[in-house]
């Protein structure tokens, strides 16, 4: 994928995401919500990473934590449609291997611990606040509610809550349906 259609795909996600709409209004009025302009500038570095320009992705990776207050490590890798709902405060260590569809609320931190990393499932919302620290893996769909601290694996679907974060119990068909 491209690098103006990997930014493509987050905008669009951040759109349905905010407006729950992907129309040129939505598309226009997402370019100017927060996140935004640290989304691009992540993008930006992932791309001066591939074509191995380690100057440019240096000052990418500044201009994104001074213009828009989010660390983002230079060798963390998320696929297409990463949304930053919030960018402020956000802190991810260089290691972290991200999914896609992975989106990230305001004042999360994503660290390693013992040089190693997590590693983030497709699909999943971390709310604000949170931090997941270490050898971590969190499975697709899962959710981390605000404020979690989550220092253990997240199963696929499963929310994690708390300090230090629990997986709480997967909603049954009974529940659902009610």
């Amino acid at each position: 994928m491209s690098l103006l259609q990997t930014i493509r795909q987050d905008f669009r996600r951040k759109a349905l995401w905010c407006y729950q709409s992907t129309s040129w209004r939505a598309m226009l009025k997402t370019l100017c919500t927060d996140g935004s302009a640290a989304m691009v500038l992540y993008r930006l570095m992932q791309w001066s990473r591939r074509w191995r320009l380690p100057l440019l992705e240096m000052v990418i990776n500044k201009l994104n934590a001074v213009l828009c207050d989010c660390i983002i490590g230079r060798g963390a890798d998320f696929g297409p449609g990463l949304v930053l709902i919030h960018a402020n405060g956000v802190v991810i260590n260089g290691s972290v291997r991200g999914g896609s569809g992975i989106y990230i609320e305001h004042q999360v931190t994503i660290g390693a611990d013992d040089r190693i990393s997590p590693i983030i499932g497709n699909d999943v919302f971390i709310g604000a606040g949170a931090k997941i620290i270490g050898n971590v893996k969190v499975g697709d769909g899962a959710r981390i509610g605000a404020n979690a601290v989550v220092v253990e694996d997240v199963p696929a679907g499963r929310t994690a809550v708390g300090v230090p974060a629990r997986v709480v119990a997967a909603p049954n068909a009974e529940q659902l349906a009610a």
